[in-house]
């Protein structure tokens, strides 16, 4: 999870461990190599492709790491792709790449790979980063949109591919042979494809888990945590987190995302799902105020009775520094939880936390919820579409993906190739309980004016955790929000965006399969 505070844009990647890892491992790459003296060896620029060239020398010696693949060289597309063909097609074009302006620089260094394997060449159009969503809406709706590419958080999608200002993709990725059939499909449905088509490649795949410190919750528990039958459903978090809460010593007994907006429908959605909650019906009428619905906010409120100060104001940000920092010995909150607090320069919890299988809610489902994330796109009105495409393809392949997670940056891989490798699960803790659990997978379905509505319900769920309203009155206020918001954007008439069959796949993909534990 890369959401950057203070705004709602998102972190490229690129930033970090990519600009790190690719300037480190392709030598003399910071100008393109066809601009100095004609395209480079493909297979010499491959190889720098590499755990010794890409991860970080501290986390290679910390987890004993050679130069062994973190991934499988037979689905990784720039292994399998075929780069005389792409130069053969493409060299010389250029692609213009929206990306936020503060990582403008580093990501300069990490394309620069890209343009030597393909010769295309790779300009970025820096966006301030606070203002992404509502620059990107200005210029599409000019028609004129001065970038040929664009990365964005996923909770967007359906905002930019409803009026059409995104290109399909499904040409290219047959032609190029794009390994779709490798993202797990809640990925795939929901950060790729709107109304049938391809439109997005999965860029940062996200997933909320349950984390528990072992130092606090082992003796509240009795022994060893077990990863299933430790804390099998909510009511026994609650206990425990209530216990917790009571030992002090600057320990909360719970880390939950309770600040306004998104953040806070994010933890009603994540337990809401396991109540078996859905968001809408088939017309698409919202069903905020089910039973399910109800159950899920009534969790979250008795959770947040034995939350860390500070719960009603805090994001992604003060919920990852209060985990990492030791101040909580439970937290709901994305994956990167888990692997970042293996990292002792980001971490004071190193070997003494779990990360667990999602704990059940009576009468619900197993639905380990799929929220946020990010996705890249080519636009309608690219000059260069096939050159775009062939860019977010090699910086979405499950190598740098892999190897970004062995960075411990934030951005997270979606491939099921690369989740199970065994050498890379030895580096992210929770990745093994990550892969299981998407199998089974809840996400809320990327529409236009999605966003929005969740903005509007986490505001008001906010009023509820801090006691202004009920329970009861935010999701009945929540409803009467989203069926405004929704009437706004067509719903409910001749002119719908998107049908129902077309996002009902993706909302929850555990149906009929047998639970991995």
């Amino acid at each position: 999870m890369t959401m950057k505070l203070g705004g709602l844009s998102r972190r490229s990647f690129l930033r970090t461990g990519t600009a790190f890892g690719l300037a480190a491992g392709v030598t003399g790459l910071k100008t393109p190599a066809f601009a100095q003296s004609g395209l480079g060896d493909i297979q010499a620029i491959l190889d720098g492709i590499s755990v010794e060239g890409y991860v970080r020398e501290d986390y290679r010696k910390l987890y004993n790491m050679d130069n062994t693949p973190l991934w499988d060289p037979a689905k990784d597309w720039i292994r399998t792709v075929d780069w005389e063909k792409v130069r053969s097609e493409l060299a010389g074009t250029t692609v213009r790449f929206a990306i936020g302006a503060a990582d403008q620089e580093s990501a300069a260094v990490a394309i620069a790979p890209f343009e030597a394997l393909s010769g295309i060449k790779v300009e970025l159009v820096p966006i301030p980063d606070d203002s992404i969503y509502d620059k990107a809406i200005s210029e599409f709706i000019s028609g004129n949109a001065s970038f040929d590419a664009l990365q964005f958080f996923s909770a967007w999608l359906g905002d930019f591919a409803g009026p059409g200002f995104l290109a399909p993709l499904d040409d290219y990725a047959a032609k190029w042979a794009l390994p779709l059939d490798d993202f797990h499909d809640t990925y795939r449905l929901n950060y790729g494809y709107f109304g049938g088509k391809l439109v997005g490649i999965p860029f940062d795949c996200d997933i909320q888990m349950v984390h528990l410190r072992k130092s606090v919750l082992e003796p509240i528990l009795g022994g060893p945590i077990d990863l299933v039958n430790s804390v099998p459903t909510y009511d026994e978090l609650i206990r425990i987190t209530a216990e917790a809460n009571k030992l002090g010593g600057g320990v909360a007994g719970i880390g939950l995302l309770g600040a306004r907006g998104f953040w806070s429908t994010y933890s009603w959605e994540h337990i809401a799902a396991q109540a078996g909650m859905q968001l809408f019906d088939e017309n698409f009428d919202p069903l905020l105020t089910s039973e399910a619905s109800m159950k899920g906010l009534d969790t979250l409120l008795a959770l947040s009775k034995n939350a860390i100060e500070g719960v009603a104001g805090a994001g992604w940000g003060e919920n990852r520094a209060a985990w990492l920092g030791g101040q909580v010995a439970a937290n709901i909150s994305w994956q990167d939880s888990g692997t970042q607090a293996m990292r002792p320069d980001q971490s004071q919890i190193v070997d003494d936390f779990v990360t667990i299988y999602e704990p059940r809610i009576a009468g619900g489902v197993f639905a380990p919820p799929n929220i946020a994330g990010s996705t890249s796109v080519v636009t309608a009105t690219s000059q260069n579409p096939e050159g775009a495409f062939l860019m977010l393809a090699f910086l979405t392949t499950s190598s740098i993906m892999a190897m970004n997670e062995a960075n411990a940056n934030g951005v997270a891989p979606g491939y099921k190739s690369v989740l199970t490798n065994e050498n890379l699960r030895k580096v992210s803790q929770p990745m093994k309980v990550w892969s299981d659990s998407l199998e089974h997978a809840w996400c809320s379905p990327r529409l236009p004016g999605m966003f929005e509505m969740e903005q509007a319900l986490g505001n008001e769920i906010n009023r509820a955790i801090t006691g202004q309203i009920t329970g009861k009155e935010a999701l009945e206020n929540g409803q009467a929000a989203w069926k405004a918001i929704m009437a706004k954007n067509g719903f409910g008439t001749d002119k719908a965006p998107v049908q129902y069959a077309d996002v009902k796949a993706g909302t929850y993909v555990g149906g009929g399969k047998a639970l991995p534990f």
